[in-house]
């Protein structure tokens, strides 16, 4: 019987503050530049402790960006804050030339991304985000799915010297990491070890699955759940390994279909064992304003919809 301990109920970006305060102190050269939204990205605890080391651009995306880049020159490590959209979208060129180019030393950190950011509607839910950023030579993607590991990888990226894109999101969910867990960039984590089919998730995605495996164990169904967390670099043999036992994969993210994790995934499995593949994704489509969970459901990234794909790849397995 499935059993995963629930540790409590919080935001992503609140694990993203708290890393973020606890990096500061560990490493005097991390400072932190903010977008005019620092209570949203949960920095004010950074900014009360460490005040000379945080930096309040205003809305001025694509500066925050330079200025960043900048101070890895001088060996600064710089987090930078605001929404996944404008993290990305709105800064597409300054992050292409300044940081992944010249591969500068950038924490780019994203939140409010996907459809989750709810009431605030389409112009502001980026769902292209992670396509637009593993594009890009040198840049680690890092899409981690509850506060706990928000938290560990906000404190791991310090010591990776590398851009990375660390994407985290709004709404309260459960959190099932443990607090002592060990977060390793490019190393994916098996919640679930099973037989018939495996799940490969990422973000609130991970939380649906867990509960998608408790109806399909209830259907009698074995599920190998997957949290890939790091969607560049990429863990291969942690999705090969999986799939040599269960033949079949269904891939769930907060994303548009296309460029996420699910192509990702599709390439390992055409390059070495094609094996039948179902996505749970954003179809093609820009969100609305809506709750999260209401969201969620109707785009068809829930836990039914979790559920269908994995019936539906199994009964395509040969």
């Amino acid at each position: 019987m499935i059993e995963i301990e629930v540790l409590g109920n919080k935001d992503t970006r609140s694990g993203f503050g708290e890393g973020l305060l606890e990096v500061g102190k560990i490493n005097k050269d991390v400072v932190a530049l903010c977008a005019d939204l620092t209570g949203s990205l949960k920095m004010d605890a950074f900014l009360k402790e460490f005040p000379e080391r945080f930096f309040q651009i205003g809305i001025a995306e694509a500066n925050m960006i330079g200025m960043a880049a900048g101070m890895t020159i001088g060996g600064k490590i710089p987090y930078t804050g605001t929404f996944a959209n404008f993290s990305t979208g709105r800064v597409y060129d300054q992050i292409r030339q300044s940081v992944a180019y010249s591969k500068k030393n950038v924490k780019i950190c994203a939140s409010h991304a996907g459809l989750t950011l709810g009431e605030d509607g389409a112009t502001h839910q980026i769902l292209e985000d992670i396509g637009m950023m593993k594009m890009l030579p040198n840049m680690t993607v890092i899409v981690p799915c509850d506060f706990n590991q928000t938290k560990q990888a906000t404190i791991a990226i310090a010591d990776y010297d590398s851009p990375v894109y660390l994407r985290f999101g709004r709404p309260v969910m459960p959190i099932f990491v443990k607090p002592d867990a060990k977060f390793v960039i490019g190393k994916a984590d098996t919640i679930l070890e099973g037989t018939d089919v495996t799940i490969i998730a990422c973000g609130h995605l991970v939380w649906k699955s867990i509960e998608a495996a408790k109806v399909l164990e209830a259907q009698g169904i074995s599920v190998e759940l997957i949290n890939m967390h790091t969607i560049k670099p990429l863990d291969k043999e942690a999705i090969l390994k999986s799939v040599a036992k269960t033949r079949c994969v269904v891939t769930a993210e907060e994303h548009m279909i296309n460029g996420g994790l699910g192509d990702s995934v599709a390439q390992v499995l055409i390059q070495n064992d094609l094996v039948p593949q179902e996505y749970v994704g954003v179809n093609d489509s820009f969100g609305e304003s809506g709750t999260p969970m209401e969201l969620m459901t109707k785009y068809g990234i829930d836990t039914q919809n979790v559920v269908d794909a994995a019936l539906k790849v199994i009964q395509r397995k040969k």
